[in-house]
């Protein structure tokens, strides 16, 4: 049996400092700092006009506040399991930005999100969480709803292959990046959390969903290993029904 929504709340409230370093981001994560400035370069260039965040899973903030750098003084709204999470964010981001700071501690699974309300939104290391393909194309779907026309959705997570022996593949190096960021007992204490936690799709499966939710273009930043760093732009028309 997969954890509990509380269960993995639990385990974010006891890890709040390894979230709140932003030069090295999630270390456990591959190319976490790359995948940072790349997102938010790309969430720069792409929505300019940006007024709006919204950090899905934002952790201790460290996304909103590389985004702040590229596109300053927006509006943020945070969404995350976790209180302690939420507080550490809010204080770091109430630093950072001029703009108005919401939290909201909740899944985004449950979470009412209004049509057209954001220009951004950020979801890094969070999604893997979903478990149903109902649910990702819930969330995906939720998502495109809130954002405004001609806006973009941006994704760091863990990802799967389809292909078993890939799969083993991504597993064996990943397991030798972690053995080499600190030792084997810690590569079977991340493994272990998700094997407990985590339910990733293929990153061809996200882009899939993209456009069967209605997101007009496409686009993969990196990907190395079993983490990938893409997103997509809402159209700026209005799509015929």
């Amino acid at each position: 049996m997969k954890s509990t929504v509380d269960e993995i709340r639990q385990r974010f409230d006891a890890d709040l400092e390894r979230f709140s370093n932003l030069e090295t981001g999630q270390s456990a994560a591959i190319d976490s700092p790359l995948a940072m400035a790349l997102i938010a370069e790309a969430a720069a260039v792409t929505t300019p006009h940006a007024r709006h965040v919204l950090d899905v899973g934002c952790g201790a903030g460290n996304y909103t506040l590389k985004l702040l750098q590229d596109v300053p003084n927006l509006d943020v709204t945070l969404i995350d399991l976790s209180r302690p999470m939420l507080d550490r964010a809010t204080e770091r981001i109430e630093k950072a930005t001029a703009g108005r700071v919401t939290t909201i501690q909740g899944d985004i699974r449950e979470v009412e999100l209004s049509d057209g309300q954001f220009d951004i939104v950020l979801a890094a290391s969070t999604l893997h969480h979903l478990r149903a393909d109902q649910e990702w194309r819930d969330v995906f779907a939720a998502i495109h709803r809130a954002l405004r026309r001609g806006d973009s959705f941006w994704i760091f997570d863990m990802i799967e292959s389809p292909i078993a022996g890939i799969q083993q593949l991504m597993q064996r190096r990943y397991g030798e990046y972690l053995t080499r960021l600190k030792d084997v007992s810690y590569r079977d204490h991340v493994f272990a959390y998700i094997e407990k936690e985590d339910t990733p799709r293929p990153l061809l499966f996200q882009l899939d969903l993209f456009r069967q939710v209605g997101f007009a273009q496409v686009e993969v930043l990196h990907k190395n290993n079993c983490f990938a760093a893409f997103g997509a732009l809402k159209s700026r028309e209005i799509l015929p029904i």
